[in-house]
């Protein structure tokens, strides 16, 4: 019933050929007169028992095959439809939250190098696995804390991993149920069922009922990681492993021991809910399916050699199986008038728009944009060039070819290399903006200090720049004469003179942008910045634990 409701005609136009085709049909076949020769020699009573009788007109005969072929040939071109191609994306939708503890027993060392890193280090390889999941993360010992919310950047959980420690957590204890009204909240956003990964030793008193009671009413799936060894020989506080297979039994769950291989790992991979669903999109392309049509069509088609069968007029229908549609492509066609390059100008005479019209569309025929833009490119023609090519780079070099070093300046920024930044920076020394390209020449010799021709365009810029500095230092301002204001994107040839007062200078509050622009400012703002995350953790968490408590 979905095919029905979806059928239609890709190009229904195309069905209002059928009536011509029918009609040029009935008027091709249609019965002569029935005056011939010898009407005026025979007498009519006497030539009507002369002739011989038509044959009886049979269901397989020219005519029928000519109406089978207008009717399919029309089909074919009306591209019937009724199901759209498949997304060949999916994504594994199914959220999950992992509950990690991180109370005082995960400092212990019965297995290497400790049940806390050790459980890090596995939900780590976890991520490695499961690329297409959001995940979050919360961290529990006497109270529970989200780390992180739902998120698909694994590199922003592995950040948080790593500054992740024992007795993060400002309050002692072990109870993992405090993470559950954190597991709901981080859930319900996602708007579908999702997984729980409990990575822990052991669970609080009343962990297990809690957590049963949980489980009845939630549509979510759990998944118990134990870590940790059973060997009292090893530890003071071994593995409850009892407290963990009963939890997981009662809820329903998977329990898995944890390995020193990433046998463990695939476990959890496989327990947890695959939830994937094809990434829809409603502009993807219907299947023309008029296309096995075809096939009928030439078989017909194959009959018109037979003696008797030959409709010659008939040909004239195979162009309009060649107009059917255009081959599909991985990008869409660009329309011809797109490849049609014009460089009008007020003093050209039209006759030589026209003829540079045709040129363009007679090349457009047998070249790409961008293989007509590098021959305009050699004869010499840059800006035309610079207005054909499609690649930024191949447009940047015919700017920067026609002198207009502004635009290549800023084609050649949108391409992360240090080649695109040279050229960036030659760009703008020639545009005369000697402060970017000072700044564009400095950032290439930090990526790659050998660069050809880079430090020595840099210094003979520097040069210059100190001969402007020392030129404006000598210049005094004249009194009553107000400087204009420079915009931030105009030339500056310059970094201007300081001049000396005895006025104390108001304190200039810095953007962040503003700092990240100078290197020396930013590696001096950076050194202040915290770079341990867990002592922000730390903060965070003791803020919490005064406004709300253990659980949210």
């Amino acid at each position: 019933m979905e095919g029905i409701s979806a059928f239609h005609f890709l190009r229904p136009l195309w069905l209002l050929l059928l009536p011509s085709l029918l009609l040029l049909d009935y008027l091709l076949r249609k019965n002569p007169s029935v005056d011939d020769a010898f009407t005026h020699i025979i007498e009519p009573h006497l030539i009507e028992h002369l002739r011989v009788p038509p044959p009886r007109q049979r269901v397989l005969s020219p005519d029928t095959v000519v109406l089978l072929l207008f009717v399919l040939i029309t089909l074919i071109l009306a591209g019937p439809s009724w199901r759209q191609q498949h997304s060949p994306l999916a994504e594994d939708s199914a959220p999950l939250v992992v509950i990690l503890d991180v109370s005082d027993s995960m400092s212990e060392q019965d297995i290497e190098p400790s049940r806390g890193i050790r459980a890090r280090q596995k939900v780590a390889d976890l991520l490695d696995q499961i690329s297409d999941k959001h995940v979050a993360l919360i961290v529990f010992a006497g109270s529970a804390h989200t780390v992180i919310p739902l998120t698909n950047d694994h590199d922003i959980v592995r950040n948080y991993l790593a500054a992740i420690e024992e007795n993060i957590v400002p309050r002692a204890g072990k109870f993992p149920e405090y993470a559950l009204p954190s597991v709901d909240r981080l859930l319900l956003s996602a708007r579908r069922s999702g997984s729980v990964l409990l990575v822990t030793d052991g669970l609080g008193a009343h962990s297990e009922a809690l957590f049963s009671a949980w489980c009845q009413t939630s549509p979510h799936r759990l998944v118990v990681y134990g870590v940790g060894s059973e060997n009292l020989k090893l530890t003071k506080t071994p593995l409850d492993r009892r407290a963990l297979t009963s939890l997981a039994s009662r809820c329903d769950a998977t329990f898995i021991d944890d390995s020193v291989d990433t046998r463990d790992v695939a476990k959890i991979t496989a327990a947890l809910n695959a939830g994937f669903s094809i990434i829809d999109n409603e502009a993807l392309p219907w299947f023309d399916n008029g296309y096995p049509l075809i096939f009928p069509a030439l078989a017909l088609a194959l009959l018109w050699f037979r003696r008797g069968w030959t409709r010659v007029w008939g040909w004239v229908l195979l162009p309009l199986l060649l107009t059917v549609n255009d081959p599909l492509s991985a990008q869409p066609r660009p329309k011809e008038s797109a490849l049609a390059i014009s460089d009008r100008t007020a003093e050209a005479p039209e006759s030589s728009n026209v003829g540079e019209w045709a040129l363009d569309g007679f090349m457009a025929l047998w070249l790409t944009p961008d293989q007509y833009g590098r021959l305009l490119l050699e004869l010499g023609f840059y800006d035309k060039a610079a207005r054909t090519f499609w690649l930024p780079m191949w447009r940047a070099t015919s700017h920067y070819y026609a002198q207009s070093f502004p635009q290549a300046a800023s084609l050649y920024a949108r391409k992360d290399s240090v080649v695109a930044l040279f050229n960036a920076a030659n760009a703008h020394a020639q545009s005369r903006d000697y402060i970017r390209a000072l700044r564009d020449y400095n950032a290439l010799l930090e990526r790659q200090a050998d660069f050809p021709g880079a430090k020595e365009n840099r210094d003979r810029l520097k040069k210059i720049v100190d001969d402007i500095n020392r030129l404006s230092a000598s210049q005094q301002q004249e009194a009553g004469v107000s400087s204009e204001e420079i915009d931030e994107f105009d030339p500056q040839i310059g970094e201007g003179s300081e001049e000396l007062t005895a006025e104390q200078t108001p304190r200039k509050q810095y953007s962040a942008e503003e700092l990240l622009a100078s290197p020396e400012t930013a590696a001096l703002w950076l050194r202040s910045v915290q770079q341990n995350g867990g002592r922000f953790l730390r903060t965070k968490f003791a803020i919490q634990l005064s406004e709300r408590g253990v659980s949210e």
